[in-house]
């Protein structure tokens, strides 16, 4: 093998009766999972049956704990102090912690959803108090975020950190992500997308949305579940990845 990657997807993000994306057809493709915790999405029972056909299916289980923000989906921001973000992050951990051990299973990583992943991306202090819930929790758990404050706080922290590259998210030059609110900021095109992987993973580089290009690297390759034709499009991009060399497996297995 010339490389590995982990593909990861955010699931167990429907609520009750509703449904967002396929989980259990996608858990047959990814190798890793970023579960709600029921912060942003999720309940027990969908946390549950995600947990559990994650453990069946050999995928790595991650916490996607977000802001206690449901009827937004975690993507309105937040103030808060550093105990509330410690103790509703330890509160997420250790919810979804506990459907994996019933089930057989541990956590694998953990992976802060939606605009609490981006406010630890640049916020020192929210950094800070997401990385002192971990430590406290369990520091063997691998941190999956984008470069920034809370890769470098985890890293100062002893925490194994693992870097996310988008498959369907356009960047900026910078290497952040293009704003949803702009238009082209995720791409739709199944082939652009499964192009832009391959090389993302083989030449660590991709086209920003001004047509320069960029360095990238990353250890985790998110698709996105409630993107339209989510799963067809993971299959692509695994079997494109596999055709080329590239191992894919849980990060745990190999990082």
């Amino acid at each position: 093998m010339k490389a590995y990657i982990d593909i990861c997807s955010d699931l167990g993000e429907g609520y009750g009766n509703y449904k967002v994306a396929d989980d259990q057809a996608l858990l047959e493709v990814i190798s890793s999972a970023n579960i709600a915790c029921g912060f942003h999405a999720g309940d027990p029972r969908t946390m549950n049956a995600a947990v559990a056909q994650a453990v069946k299916m050999g995928v790595g289980i991650g916490a996607h704990p977000g802001f206690p923000d449901l009827v937004g989906f975690g993507r309105r921001d937040m103030e808060l102090t550093p105990l509330e973000i410690i103790t509703d992050t330890l509160y997420q951990i250790g919810a979804l912690s506990a459907f994996a051990k019933a089930h057989g299973g541990s956590l694998q990583h953990v992976f802060p959803h939606g605009v609490l992943g981006n406010r630890v991306n640049y916020d020192r202090n929210y950094a800070e108090a997401f990385v002192e819930a971990i430590v406290k929790y369990d520091p063997s758990l691998i941190v999956m975020t984008d470069p920034g404050e809370l890769a470098n706080i985890a890293e100062q922290r002893g925490l194994k950190v693992a870097y996310s590259i988008y498959a369907d998210r356009a960047y900026n030059e910078d290497g952040s992500l293009v704003s949803r609110s702009i238009e082209g900021a995720v791409i739709h095109k199944p082939e652009v997308v499964v192009e832009r992987c391959l090389r993302m993973v083989l030449e660590r580089k991709v086209t920003a949305i001004t047509g320069k290009e960029i360095e990238i690297h990353g250890h985790t390759l998110v698709v996105h579940g409630d993107t339209a034709g989510s799963l067809e499009l993971a299959l692509k991009i695994k079997d494109t990845l596999k055709n080329h060399g590239i191992g894919v497996m849980p990060l745990g297995k190999w990082l």
